[in-house]
């Protein structure tokens, strides 16, 4: 079989480069050794997506009297959450294999690996099968991170894997790492009603966003029950009859916490091994695959996307760069990523987005800033809506008005992130936020008046 493109892998990264490749005209096969789709699909963004929806409504209805609704014994069923969140997935997953269909793209089931430049060798349970193409693209994708000392094994020490499928629910429940994964899994977890630890080593939760953005999460954690341990670090931990017992070195000095699992949420590590990599060259830096930047390895017709590469292990990422890499393969010349506007969002309630500078890393590089900071307890949507917790902050350059970054925390922001990051694509200026009439009552309302205090326009401050 011959093809002029061949992608290794179905992610989020793999299969949307295969259906606009089908849509360029080239021929094209996808190799996928388990699901179609990947894991963002089958057991990452969707199935989470589907348990943090079970937990929301299950708190909704646990707070239905703030909206003066009695509601009498409300339970759930553990099994049929987990249930839902399956079938969500199938479906989803399903719904790839209809768009491979549609666009006439092969799919070949087995471990795909170059043997040589223009070949691929997929390997289904000891057969072995030799496919020719053109053009190689290798979107493997990344699996769960392990600590030497903190080995998955699926029953007392858990990945997310894992914690999305538990044959019942915990009673108490330790989570190393307070990274997205670490962060919505806490929430799903104590709105069902189990006790919750979260240990991070670093100083503060979701280490990685705006300093205000963590302090807030870290308090809203900590009203909902939360037992919030940072600066924290996990020396040991130790399988008993009862469960695990975690060692964790603090400022404080050593303590310990008895509990049924740990989940272990300590990042990702990527899936690089037996793809003949080294036998063909192919250049690499800290465990990524250096490519330019239409993804091209140094190996000419072999190309790498999404979390293989040193980009961020993003969905949305490697999907854009699917795109752009078959685009170019085609001739089309695509612009090339903006790796300073891509947006991040975690789904626990409150929601976290952001995109661009932190207020921080503006300072550090040396801008003059304007801050404008816009509570939701002066939004009249969010008060009426009884979700009024969080803000939206927004960073502008003091001399162009460039907006340098946004970062918000509250209801439905993974939704309003987009305005920004749009905004920020077409080199909108503060002030043209500001003249931008936004509908009321809305949340998004938050991002006009947010930019308006950082100019000292706002109106409902």
């Amino acid at each position: 079989m011959s093809f002029d493109v061949v992608i290794i892998g179905s992610g989020p990264g793999g299969y949307v480069a295969a259906i606009r490749a089908s849509q360029l005209g080239l021929k094209v096969a996808i190799v996928e050794k388990a699901e179609l789709g990947g894991v963002c699909l089958n057991w990452g963004c969707i199935p989470t997506k589907a348990l943090l929806k079970s937990a929301q409504v299950y708190d909704y209805i646990n707070h239905a009297a703030d909206y003066g609704i009695e509601v009498k014994e409300a339970k759930h069923d553990f099994g049929k959450v987990i249930k839902r969140s399956r079938d969500v997935a199938g479906g989803m997953s399903k719904g790839v294999q209809f768009l491979m269909k549609k666009n006439k793209i092969q799919i070949i089931e087995g471990f795909g690996k170059i043997k040589s430049k223009g070949v691929v060798e997929v390997d289904k349970d000891g057969n072995k099968k030799i496919i020719e193409a053109q053009n190689i693209i290798l979107a493997t994708g990344a699996r769960e991170r392990e600590l030497p000392f903190m080995k998955i094994d699926g029953e007392k020490i858990v990945g997310y894997h894992d914690a999305m499928v538990l044959p019942s629910q915990p009673k108490k429940l330790v989570v190393v790492g307070s990274g997205a994964i670490g962060m919505e899994f806490a929430y799903f977890y104590q709105k069902m009603g189990t006790e919750v630890t979260i240990i991070e080593y670093l100083d503060r939760l979701l280490p990685n966003e705006d300093e205000d953005i963590s302090k807030t999460m870290f308090k809203i954690y900590k009203k909902y029950g939360v037992n919030v341990m940072t600066n924290a670090e996990v020396k040991a931990v130790d399988k008993n009859s009862d469960g695990v017992e975690v060692s964790i070195e603090t400022k404080k000095g050593q303590q310990t916490i008895q509990a049924d699992i740990v989940l272990s949420a300590v990042g990702v590590q990527t899936n690089l091994e037996n793809l003949g990599l080294e036998e063909m060259g192919i250049q690499m830096d800290k465990g990524r695959i250096i490519v330019n930047q239409h993804y091209q390895t140094n190996v000419k017709g072999i190309y790498a996307i999404g979390d293989i590469t040193p980009g961020p292990a993003l969905a949305h990422v490697a999907s854009a760069e699917g795109i752009i890499c078959v685009e170019a393969i085609a001739g089309k010349n695509p612009e090339s990523m903006d790796y300073n506007n891509i947006p991040s969002c975690t789904y626990c309630l409150p929601e976290v987005a952001s995109v661009g500078l932190t207020e921080k890393q503006a300072t550090e590089q040396g801008y003059e800033i304007k801050v404008g900071k816009f509570p939701f307890s002066a939004s009249g949507k969010a008060k009426a809506a009884g979700v009024s917790e969080g803000f939206v902050k927004v960073i502008f350059d003091a001399k162009y008005g460039e907006w340098l970054g946004a970062h918000m925390i509250g209801a439905n922001v993974t939704e309003m992130i987009a305005e920004a990051v749009t905004a920020r694509k077409l080199e909108t200026t503060g002030h043209e936020i500001i003249k931008a009439v936004h509908p009321h009552p809305t949340m998004s309302e938050a991002v006009m008046e947010a930019t308006a205090a950082a100019y000292d326009e706002v109106i409902h401050l």
